[in-house]
């Protein structure tokens, strides 16, 4: 597999022929790391205007990060504070902090119940980006990963991280109802918790962490933005490739919308939509939600951008 600098550019090079190449392996990011490459395959490699931006975040940012303490939210002393500090994190933010088995679970499929692979992307992107992923469909029940096509090395932690990310998801869209002037309960009745797939990112140490991304600057699906008309916001975001010698980890569940047959389509709520505000997006179909976060390369704001009036 060829392997590259900025500097090592040939006009000959067949980009879909390397990547191909790579995919059929089956061995991910950390295939390659283990193999002891010295350099990053050539599509990792990312643009002049990347590359020009790739600094680590300043203490500065990183402080900014807002933490919020939800260990009262069921006080009615504490509970309207704690939903002005999630009203504000979410409308600006967007978040707060609360090899053979390895190809046995290799998949490029959005839909796989569970599936390990790498830059869900890889066809679309212009580029690639230094990292691995596990996707385990956690809800709904048409759709969940049984427990026992689960790696047993997660399975009991996959399960118990569902439980309790599950009830800490409902209780803070509880708070962001009410932050906007719905029944705490809107949200929940909408269905937006009863999709929920579980992803563990791991990002293996980078031979050229100046060269590549751990994941490009992108915007989550923004389903939330969709149904509030706008009063809450997924926060644009990026993970610098890792320059460390050691494995980074992080997991994360997504949680978005499940009664599709039910409602048919979701857009604005009409209790957010007026004269003084009217729509800022459409109405979307399942097939619609799927099509466009599997057709197009992660590195921008797809559905929000699309359904935008």
């Amino acid at each position: 597999m060829a392997a590259a600098t900025t500097n090592d550019v040939t006009p000959n090079y067949d980009l879909i022929k390397d990547i191909q190449e790579f995919d059929r392996t089956k061995i991910g990011v950390k295939g390659l790391r283990d193999s002891g490459v010295a350099s990053i395959p050539k599509f990792f490699i990312q643009p002049p205007e990347v590359l020009s931006t790739l600094k680590p975040p300043s203490e500065t940012n990183t402080a900014n990060i807002p933490v919020i303490d939800l260990q009262n939210i069921k006080s009615q002393t504490h509970r309207p504070e704690i939903i002005k500090q999630i009203k504000e994190a979410a409308k600006e933010w967007g978040f707060f902090q609360p090899d053979e088995v390895k190809a046995k679970y290799y998949e490029r499929e959005l839909l796989k119940a569970v599936a390990y692979s790498n830059n869900l992307d890889l066809y679309q992107a212009k580029t690639a980006t230094w990292h691995d992923y596990l996707q385990l469909w956690m809800a709904p029940e048409e759709r969940v990963a049984k427990v026992e096509d689960m790696p047993e090395v997660v399975r009991k932690e996959a399960v118990a991280w569902d439980g309790c990310v599950t009830k800490l998801t409902e209780d803070v869209m509880e708070l962001l109802c009410e932050g906007i002037g719905l029944e705490s309960s809107r949200f929940k009745e909408l269905s937006c918790s009863g999709q929920r797939i579980l992803v563990g990112a791991y990002y293996p140490p980078c031979p050229q962490p100046d060269l590549t991304l751990g994941r490009p600057p992108h915007t989550d699906s923004g389903t939330i933005t969709i149904i509030s008309n706008g009063e809450y916001n997924s926060v644009h975001h990026r993970v610098l490739a890792n320059s460390y010698n050691e494995a980074r980890i992080s997991v994360t569940e997504f949680f978005s919308l499940s009664k599709w047959k039910e409602y048919g389509s979701f857009g604005p709520l009409p209790e957010l939509v007026s004269a003084e505000k009217p729509a800022l997006y459409r109405q979307f179909t399942l097939d619609e939600f799927f099509r466009t976060l599997s057709s197009k390369a992660i590195d921008s704001k797809s559905l929000v951008d699309k359904l935008k009036l």
